[in-house]
C-alpha cells in the first residue's frame, strides 16, 4: 500500500438514490472505493439537446484513492444510465491521518 498516494473525491449524478446506492456498493465491493457516499434528493438545472432541462437527481460522493481513481470512474460510467454521466474526480488537499490511511486500506488491492 503506498501510505503517502493521494486521495480523490468522485462526484457523479444518478437518477436516484437507490441505482447510486448499487453502484457504491459495487465500487466499495471491487475494493475500487472505500465508502460511497449517496446524496438522496439534489435538484439539477442543465442545458441539454440545446434545452434548459430540471431534473431531481442523487449525488455519489466516492472516496477512493488517486491510483484507482480510473478503474473506478470506468466502473461507474459502465453501469451508469445516462447518455453522458456526470463523472468528476476532484483531489483531497488533506485528510485526517486516520481516515486517510483508512481509505488507503480499504482501496488496496491487486487490481488497483
Amino acid at each position: 500500500m503506498g501510505g503517502d498516494e493521494p486521495l480523490v473525491l468522485i462526484w457523479s449524478t444518478w437518477p436516484d438514490a437507490d441505482t447510486a446506492r448499487r453502484a457504491a456498493r459495487d465500487l466499495v465491493e471491487a475494493r475500487l472505493a472505500a465508502c460511497g457516499v449517496v446524496l438522496p434528493a439534489v435538484a439539477s438545472v442543465y442545458r441539454w439537446n440545446g434545452a434548459i432541462e430540471e431534473a431531481e437527481e442523487a449525488v455519489l460522493l466516492v472516496k477512493t484513492r488517486a491510483g484507482a481513481a480510473a478503474a473506478a470512474t470506468a466502473a461507474i460510467e459502465r453501469v451508469h444510465p445516462y447518455e453522458v454521466p456526470a463523472v468528476l474526480t476532484l483531489p483531497i488537499e488533506a485528510a485526517s491521518a486516520a481516515y486517510g490511511a483508512w481509505v488507503l486500506t480499504e482501496t488496496d488491492s491487486p487490481t488497483t
